[in-house]
């Protein structure tokens, strides 16, 4: 065994090893057909995105920076994800992620269960003490119903005066007492109202951020989902018309090939942002996956729908795409499908998808619509 076929054999992993023994593979040649099977870089890329965006955000802003600094690597460098102690790591992470936020979580949660339990020792204290003053007072009041007038009666309303005079005083001081205290803890309210603020605008802002793509900040596909659910309602309660377009960049593996996956994610982004600033509040757009964009139009006029498409397929074509001091020509492909025209969402999606495979089938760089009109 010659030094540089030992060299290759000792960068396999153990699964590869054991394959090389048991089918004695003992050349260079021989071992194509084993490192064929590996992951395509490019899919390794697409993986660590997915493995970095179901680990972020956490609501621990610590463990935020470790998983960054760690798919850092692992975007230069995307083999790293097949590095046993890479994927130890992740696996460290996924848990101390849920310990630590299942930690910020009960922090979080014991300051409001402090601010319940110090209104609840105020307020008892109040209704306290003023049930003691009352009750001191409704006795004299009973012994004044009682006093006869004709019998000694100024003697005996004297020496109650005085009874209802010092009752009087220890209401007041006791009110006193307690107003000083409620005083004293209103600072401490104040500050756990804040942390319990902070602790709602922290878990809003989770929530939107896993609402969204890190890269291209549109819905993900799962967030898509939902809220076509909401869409969908709109349409069988009052029939709102809505389109679903189908997106997908043009040769964007030969892109990646060309200029490296940071140009890539640049294109991606790009892209992203034009079609997020030409929809309108009550449209959505998403990423589906890879290089594949959907979006939901709605309109009243075929007008309107075929102006969008139009400024959309314009704005691409006749622009370049900057990435560092290059200017990157990118075009895409889209298939469109009215939602009226079929009896489910899920039966025009699978009419827009078709499109788009015979927008790409057709030379690429075109619309398709269902009514066969081409962009």
């Amino acid at each position: 065994m010659n030094i540089e076929f030992e060299n290759i054999l000792n960068q396999l992993d153990e699964k590869e090893k054991i394959e090389v023994e048991s089918n004695q593979i003992d050349s260079a040649i021989k071992l194509i057909p084993l490192l064929l099977k590996r992951v395509h870089p490019q899919n390794v890329h697409v993986l660590a995105a997915i493995i970095k965006q179901s680990l972020l955000p956490s609501i621990c802003i610590e463990t935020n920076e470790e998983i960054d600094k760690l798919f850092t690597q692992i975007d230069k460098e995307p083999n790293l994800l097949f590095d046993r102690n890479v994927q130890h790591k992740i696996e460290e992470f996924t848990a101390k992620r849920f310990q630590r936020d299942k930690q910020v979580v009960i922090e979080r949660a014991s300051d409001i269960s402090k601010l319940v339990l110090l209104m609840e020792e105020y307020l008892n204290e109040a209704i306290s003490s003023n049930g003691s003053g009352t009750k001191n007072v409704f006795n004299i009041r009973e012994r004044i119903a009682a006093i006869d007038v004709n019998e000694n009666g100024i003697e005996s309303l004297t020496k109650l005066q005085n009874e209802l005079v010092n009752a009087a005083a220890s209401i007041e001081k006791e009110m006193h007492t307690v107003t000083s205290k409620l005083e004293t803890g209103k600072s401490k309210v104040q500050e756990l109202e804040e942390k319990v603020k902070t602790l709602e605008e922290e878990l809003n802002r989770t929530k939107s951020e896993n609402m969204r793509d890190h890269l291209t900040g549109l819905l993900t596909r799962k967030a898509f989902s939902e809220e076509i659910k909401r869409i969908e309602s709109s349409f069988k309660r009052i029939n709102t018309q809505y389109a679903v377009v189908f997106f997908d960049l043009d040769h964007f593996k030969n892109l990646n090939d060309s200029y490296g996956h940071e140009c890539g994610d640049v294109v991606l982004s790009t892209f992203g942002k034009i079609l997020n600033k030409s929809v309108r509040d009550h449209d959505i757009v998403g990423r589906y996956g890879g290089e594949e964009f959907i979006a939901i139009i709605h309109f009243n006029l075929n007008r309107e729908l075929l102006q969008f498409l139009k400024r959309i397929k314009t704005i691409v074509t006749e622009n370049s795409f900057l990435y560092k001091d290059k200017k990157i020509k990118v075009t895409f492909s889209a298939g469109v499908a009215i939602r009226s025209s079929y009896p489910s969402y899920e039966n025009t999606l699978q009419k827009a998808d078709m499109l788009l495979y015979q927008a790409k089938e057709a030379g690429r760089n075109k619309i398709i619509l269902e009514n066969g009109m081409e962009i």
